[in-house]
């Protein structure tokens, strides 16, 4: 991340991260709730939806999931109400 952010600042820093995380999963099954974290500092609400919702299927991580400040970009969208339902998480 620090080569991205040196190359184009905070955002190439994540994406780079993103890409470094990608690759981990592929061969040791890094967290999609980790990478769904990374996705909403970038601010694609899309992606990090993918990610949380692989996070659920894979019963990865959700329990924080109201607490955690890294997501309150994306908690004005209903996706996230229902994911909380989904989830067992009073909203």
């Amino acid at each position: 991340m620090a080569q991205g952010y040196k190359a184009g600042g905070w955002k190439e820093a994540l994406k780079r991260g993103i890409a470094v995380r990608l690759a981990q999963r592929k061969s040791s099954g890094y967290s999609a709730y980790l990478i769904a974290r990374l996705y909403a500092d970038l601010g694609d609400k899309d992606q990090t939806f993918d990610w949380l919702d692989t996070a659920y299927r894979e019963h990865d991580g959700l329990f924080n999931l109201k607490a955690e400040s890294g997501f309150d970009s994306i908690r004005s969208d209903p996706r996230f109400a229902a994911l909380l339902k989904k989830v067992g998480l009073p909203q």
